[in-house]
C-alpha cells in the first residue's frame, strides 16, 4: 500500500468516512477549490459531505502528513546513529500519533548534559547494563574496577550514584514504560489544587478550588480550563496526584527485580529516583496539556457553534430601526437606520443617572417617531441596558404607542466602533454615536454587521482568552466562511468585510470589488467580475457562485446556481417550456413540481445533488436560508428583578451556551442560567443538544437571589 494509501485509510478510519471520499476530497483541495465550494458544487464527487466534514477531512489529512515527516525524519536520526532495528523502524512507521514517534524516538534524541550522560563518561555504562540485564551477584566487587580517580570516581558509593544515574534514564527513555504509565496515571490519577493566593481571589471566583480534587478521567473541559486560570493568575496550585505505589511496583514487575534480591532494595531506590525526578515531571505535563488540548477543543467547538448561530440569526430586513446605545454618565446615543441600513439622525439623551431627564428624553423619542417610519427599537445590553429598556417601555406605554423593542447583544459593538473600519465608514461621528448604528443594523442584517468584527469580541462561548489563540482563529474564521457562504452576498450592497469571507476572495480583492462599485456603479452581471483586478479564473470559480446580482441582466445571477450550470439550467427550463426570465413566477414551480430528480438528471447529464441545487434554486430565487427561523422575540413591557417569582412563566432569549448550561436573557438586569440537568426531562449530553443562541424559549423561574443577582432558571 503507498504512503498515500495509508494516510488515506487512516483519516478514513478516524472519521468514519468512506475513503473514495476521502480521496476525492482531498484531490479537490489539491486542486486549489475552498471547502465552502466542495460542499456547495462538487457534492457528486464528496457524496454530499458538509463543510464540517470536509474541514475534519482537512484537518486529519494535514495531521497525518505531519506525523509521516516526523516518522521519516525520527528514522533518518537514528539510522544515522546507527541503532535503527528492523523493529524499532516497523513500530515507528506503524505510529499514527506524534506522541507515539517521541515516545519511541526519546531514547536515541540528543540530550543535554544530564547525570547519566556524566556517569557515560567515567565509563559506568557497561557496569550499570550489566546490573540493569542483572547479570551482577557482587557488586562492591565489581564496582572496584570501575574507581578512577582522574575521572573523579572515587569510591564504590560513587560507582553506585553514577549506574543508579544510567539505569534511571534508561528506564525514564523506554516508550513501553512512559505509554502505560501515561495511560495507568490518566485512568486512576486526579487533578488536584489548592489555594495558593486567595486574597488575590476578591470576587472568590476560584473558591471552589481552594481544596479540590477530582479523577483525571473525570473531570469536564469547563473545570480544566478554570483551574488552568487560577493557576496563570498565581491563585491556585494545580498538580496530578498519580498512582504512585502501581507505578513502581509496575515498574520493578518490568524489570524482573526478584531475579536478583541482592540488588532489589537499591534498584528500587533507582526506581523511585526514575520516576520521580524524570517521568513523573513529564507525564505530568503530557497529561495536562493533553487535558487543556482537549478542553480548548471543546471550548472552542462550543464557541464556534454558539458564533454560528448568532451569524445566522433570521435578519428583519425592510425595517426602519432606532437603534440605542445605552449610558450612564454620556448619555444615550440614539441612530436611525433606514430599511437600507444607512443612517439618517444621531442624537443623545439621558433619561437614566445622573442627570435623569425623562422629560427631556421622552420628547426627544416622540420628535423622532414623528420624523421618521420607525417600526422596531433596538437597545443593546450593556451598561444601563435595562434602565433604558424601562424608559423605553414606559414611553410606548404612557404615550399609546405601537411600537415594539428589543434587546440586542451589544458585544464587540465598541470594538468595532472604535476600528478603522468604523472611523472609514463613519469619520464625522464619535465612537458611542456608531456603536448605535451598530447595534441597530444587527437587528437588519445580524451577518453583514457581525462580519465586521473579531469574533472573539462576540461574546459567545467561555475562556476563550484562554485557549490557544492561533486554533480559534482558524475555527472562528471558518464559521463565519461558512455562514457567509450558506447566506450568499449581494455583491451591489456588501461591505468588503463581508466579501472578503466568500470563499476564494482575499481582501484585497474584496476592496478592488468595492472600488470598483464605487467608480462604475452596480455590477448588472456575474460576468463582469472577471475584470477585477486579481479575481482570475480560479478565484472567478470559487466565489462567483456565492455572489448575487439581485437586479442584472442574467435572472440566474440572482441564484446560488454556478455559472458552469446555466446552460443545463436552460436546458431543464426549456424542456418545460420555460426561460430564466420566469424565475420567481409561480409557473416555475407549477411546472417542476413532481418532477422525477434522478431521471431527468441522467437524461441532462448531470448528478441528482447538482439538479436537486438547481431546482431549489429556481423555485426560490432569493431565498434566504435564515427566514426559515424563528423571529426575534420583541417586547413591549419589561420586568426586574423583584417581579420574578418562583414558578413565573417567561419567554426568553439564549444569549449564550457553555458546557454546564444556558443563559437566558427574560427581560431582567441579569441573564437566568438554565442548568444542564434542567434543559430536558431525558439525558443532556451538552447543552448545545438542545439550546441554541437566539432560540426564544419557555422558562420557569427556579430560584432568585437578588442579592448575589443571579436567577436559576428550568425548561422543564
Amino acid at each position: 500500500m503507498s504512503e498515500i494509501a495509508t494516510l488515506t485509510k487512516q483519516v478514513s478510519t478516524q472519521l468514519q468516512i468512506k475513503e473514495q471520499l476521502v480521496d476525492q476530497v482531498i484531490a479537490l483541495l489539491d486542486e486549489g477549490n475552498t471547502v465552502p465550494f466542495i460542499a456547495r458544487y462538487r457534492k457528486e464527487q464528496t457524496g454530499g459531505l458538509d463543510e464540517v466534514q470536509i474541514n475534519d477531512i482537512q484537518e486529519k489529512w494535514t495531521y497525518a502528513q505531519n506525523v509521516q515527516k516526523r516518522k521519516e525524519e525520527v528514522v533518518r536520526l537514528i539510522d544515522e546513529q546507527g541503532k535503527l532495528t528492523d523493529e524499532l523502524k516497523q513500530q515507528i512507521e506503524s505510529a499514527t500519533q506524534l506522541q507515539k514517534v517521541e515516545d519511541l524516538y526519546r531514547p536515541y534524541k540528543q540530550k543535554r548534559r544530564t547525570r547519566a550522560t556524566v556517569a557515560k563518561e567515567k565509563g559506568l555504562e557497561p557496569l550499570a547494563k550489566r546490573v540493569y540485564d542483572q547479570h551482577v551477584s557482587d557488586f562492591p566487587g565489581e564496582a572496584a574496577a570501575y574507581i578512577n580517580e582522574e575521572k573523579e570516581v572515587h569510591s564504590v558509593d560513587d560507582v553506585r550514584t553514577g549506574v543508579q544515574d544510567i539505569i534511571a534514564e534508561w528506564i525514564s527513555d523506554e516508550p513501553h514504560y512512559r505509554e502505560r504509565i501515561r495511560k495507568e496515571t490518566y485512568n486512576k490519577g486526579t487533578l488536584q489544587s489548592e489555594g495558593k493566593d486567595t486574597e488575590a481571589d476578591e470576587k472568590g471566583v476560584f473558591e471552589m478550588y481552594y481544596e479540590y480534587e477530582e479523577p483525571i478521567r473525570a473531570i469536564v473541559s469547563h473545570r480544566i480550563l478554570a483551574l488552568n486560570r487560577g493557576e496563570k493568575e498565581g491563585i491556585l496550585k494545580v498538580n496530578v496526584q498519580p498512582p504512585k505505589e502501581w507505578v513502581l511496583n509496575y515498574i520493578a514487575k518490568e524489570l524482573r527485580l526478584t531475579k536478583r534480591p541482592e540488588t532489589k532494595e537499591w534498584m528500587m531506590e533507582v526506581i523511585e529516583d526514575s520516576y520521580k525526578r524524570l517521568i513523573q515531571p513529564s507525564i505530568e505535563r503530557e497529561i495536562r496539556s493533553g487535558l487543556t488540548e482537549k478542553a480548548e477543543e471543546q471550548a472552542i467547538e462550543v464557541f464556534s457553534k454558539n458564533l454560528k448561530n448568532l451569524l445566522l440569526q433570521p435578519p428583519l430586513k425592510g425595517k426602519t430601526i432606532l437603534g440605542v446605545d445605552p449610558a450612564y454618565r454620556t448619555g444615550c446615543k440614539l441612530a436611525i437606520i433606514d430599511e437600507t441600513g444607512k443612517a439618517h439622525d444621531i442624537q443623545v439623551i439621558y433619561p437614566t443617572a445622573p442627570r435623569n431627564d425623562v422629560k427631556g428624553a421622552e420628547k426627544t423619542i416622540l420628535e423622532l417617531l414623528n420624523k421618521y417610519p420607525i417600526e422596531l427599537v433596538a437597545i443593546g445590553n450593556g451598561t444601563a441596558s435595562r434602565e433604558t429598556e424601562q424608559f423605553i417601555a414606559d414611553s410606548i406605554k404612557n404615550n399609546g404607542l405601537d411600537l415594539a423593542y428589543m434587546i440586542v447583544n451589544e458585544a464587540g459593538a465598541s470594538v468595532y466602533s472604535a476600528s478603522p473600519l468604523a472611523r472609514e465608514e463613519f469619520p464625522d461621528l464619535k465612537v458611542e454615536e456608531r456603536s448605535a448604528i451598530s447595534i441597530a443594523r444587527r437587528v437588519q442584517d445580524p451577518l453583514a454587521e457581525l462580519v465586521k468584527i473579531d469574533p472573539k469580541s462576540i461574546g459567545v462561548g467561555q475562556y476563550q482568552h484562554d485557549v490557544a489563540q492561533k486554533r480559534l482563529n482558524e475555527s472562528l474564521t471558518f464559521v463565519v466562511e461558512t455562514a457567509v457562504n450558506q447566506v450568499g452576498v449581494n455583491v451591489n450592497t456588501a461591505s468588503a468585510s463581508l466579501l472578503q469571507y466568500v470563499s476564494g476572495l482575499s481582501k484585497a480583492v474584496a476592496n478592488n470589488i468595492i472600488k470598483a462599485r464605487e467608480e462604475n456603479g452596480k455590477f448588472t452581471a456575474r460576468t463582469e467580475l472577471k475584470k477585477i483586478p486579481r479575481l482570475g479564473a480560479k478565484t472567478y470559480e470559487q466565489s462567483i457562485g456565492f455572489l448575487r446580482i439581485l437586479e442584472g441582466k442574467q435572472p440566474l445571477d440572482r441564484t446560488p446556481i454556478h455559472p458552469e450550470s446555466y446552460e443545463v439550467t436552460k436546458e431543464l427550463l426549456s424542456m418545460y417550456g420555460l426561460t430564466p426570465s420566469d424565475l420567481g413566477t409561480p409557473k416555475v414551480e407549477d411546472a417542476l413540481h413532481g418532477m422525477d430528480v434522478h431521471t431527468t438528471a441522467e437524461n441532462l447529464g448531470i448528478g441528482a445533488p447538482t439538479l436537486q441545487d438547481i431546482l431549489n434554486a429556481l423555485k426560490q430565487p432569493g431565498r434566504d436560508p435564515r427566514d426559515d427561523l424563528p423571529k426575534p422575540l420583541l417586547k413591549k413591557d419589561v420586568l426586574s428583578l423583584e417581579d420574578l417569582t418562583q414558578g413565573m412563566e417567561l419567554q426568553g432569549t439564549v444569549r449564550n451556551v457553555v458546557d454546564f448550561g444556558a443563559f437566558v436573557d427574560i427581560g431582567v438586569k441579569q441573564d437566568g442560567l438554565v442548568h444542564i440537568s434542567k434543559l430536558s426531562n431525558s439525558f443532556v449530553k451538552h447543552p448545545l443538544d438542545v439550546v441554541a443562541v437566539g432560540d426564544v424559549v419557555t422558562v420557569w423561574v427556579e430560584q432568585v437571589d437578588t442579592k448575589k443577582g443571579r436567577i436559576a432558571l428550568t425548561m422543564i
